[in-house]
């Protein structure tokens, strides 16, 4: 029986004329807690005594100081409260109990113990602020286990969030998702929420003052945004908890099961289709607006006229690079082999790198342009590069490399043939092989 019952039973008791002393004896409690529930319906809240432990004071300070040092070690080799009992006895002969010991350690712990982190609730106005980070996932690309990378712009305001997939999280990507992210809402936020990506930021100073990457400067001029860095580590992660938490969201929601794509072409539709898609999604937690819960679409519809207009040109995202063309026609850019017309071997040549494509110019021509390799010694070859070379070598075509990725990507045409069936003949024959390739 809870005390609450009793003190009913009590106080029924009591109504019908019961002395205190026999509603002592009726219900086996002391006349003091009788008064107490004739008084009161609700039993007072019982104190707990407050013991103090003489044996223990001379070692007080020797317990808090091997605990303060715990605060610098592993997690796994700090003191527990019988380890501490147990040096006490064996290094200093104390003659004090082990729950003693143990309930003085508890306090002490609970005293040093850091803060608990306690989340703010935030309000955020209509196209003031937005949150940027990179997300790890894994897919089956062409049949290829491979890891990718997805930039997420998330609006604070409204929830509404861009996401695109890229190869790596390098400055072409991270500048890029700017641009694609922009060019989606139709207008640019106020402010910016960053951790401390390196296409952002060189080197981390004194507070909130960041050594910025030129390039991020320049994105940030073209667009007139602001930008806010968060604090490295954990503590970082929860000033922008809107964008931490819409990458996990998004992860398991489209990427479970793990997706099976045959180009990063046909990802980036699949993600694009799921952006249409969370237009329908209402955010939990969020405050009525007009009496009802919005979904994120119609959230964006109240917040896109607040954001920052958007001017026309795109910020150049691309990399200007200098190459040697090998005795193979190839440049080598970010560890992946490109080729290059033959006739530019063993010449340099200027490469703007960008987040999907790489350009090669030979001055200010563009002479070959190709989809940047998501691989390391990788060979993204162009048939057409070495067609002067196999006028001379017509041999060479069966087992060319650029021929089986030509074959592959459906780009070997009836002209290529007419043209090595030519070459032959101009050999006069000295292919020995004979060799015929079929379309």
């Amino acid at each position: 029986m809870s005390r609450v019952e009793l003190f009913e039973k009590i106080r029924r008791d009591r109504r019908q004329g019961v002395s205190i002393r026999e509603l002592a004896e009726d219900h086996g409690v002391h006349r003091r807690t009788v008064r107490q529930a004739i008084t009161d319906a609700v039993p007072p809240v019982r104190k707990t005594p407050q013991r103090v432990a003489p044996v223990l004071g001379p070692w007080k300070e020797i317990i808090r100081g091997w605990l303060k040092d715990d605060l610098g070690m592993p997690r796994k080799q700090r003191h527990t409260a019988r380890r501490v009992w147990e040096r006490l006895v064996a290094e200093h002969g104390a003659e004090v109990a082990e729950s003693t010991v143990r309930r003085y350690v508890g306090g002490v712990k609970a005293e040093l113990a850091s803060p608990p982190m306690v989340a703010v609730p935030q309000t955020h106005e209509l196209g003031s602020e937005a949150e940027v980070d990179f997300g790890e996932f894994h897919v089956w690309l062409d049949g290829t286990w491979t890891r990718l990378w997805m930039f997420v712009m998330r609006l604070s305001a409204s929830g509404k969030a861009f996401h695109a997939v890229f190869g790596n999280q390098c400055g072409e990507s991270f500048y890029e998702g700017h641009n694609l992210a922009f060019a989606y809402f139709g207008g640019v936020p106020k402010t910016i929420r960053y951790d401390n990506l390196k296409p952002a930021v060189i080197k981390i100073l004194l507070g909130r003052q960041r050594l910025e990457n030129i390039k991020f400067i320049a994105l940030r001029s073209h667009y007139g945004f602001d930008s806010f860095f968060c604090v490295p580590g954990v503590a970082g992660a929860h000033e922008k908890g809107g964008v931490e938490g819409e990458i996990g969201r998004f992860r398991r929601r489209y990427f479970v099961p793990v997706p099976k794509v045959a180009s990063l072409d046909e990802l980036n539709r699949l993600v694009a289709g799921a952006d249409i898609s969370d237009d329908t999604r209402v955010i939990s937690g969020r405050p009525l607006i007009d009496g009802r819960h919005l979904t994120v679409g119609d959230h964006f519809t109240l917040e896109q006229p607040h954001l920052e207009v958007l001017i026309n040109e795109s910020f150049d995202v691309a990399v200007d690079l200098e190459c040697r063309v090998d005795h193979k026609s190839r440049i080598c850019v970010r560890q992946a082999y490109y080729s290059v017309p033959a006739r530019l071997a063993g010449r340099k040549v200027a490469v703007r790198l960008g987040a999907s494509h790489l350009e090669i110019l030979d001055g200010s021509k563009v002479v070959a342009r190709h989809e940047r390799s998501l691989h390391k010694s990788t060979e993204t070859l162009t048939l057409d590069h070495y067609l002067e070379i196999l006028v001379r070598k017509p041999g060479a075509l069966p087992g060319a490399t650029s021929l089986v990725q030509a074959r592959k990507a459906g780009v070997f045409t009836e002209a290529h043939q007419t043209f090595w069936d030519a070459a032959r003949r101009a050999c006069q024959g000295f292919c020995v092989s004979g060799w015929r390739c079929h379309v």
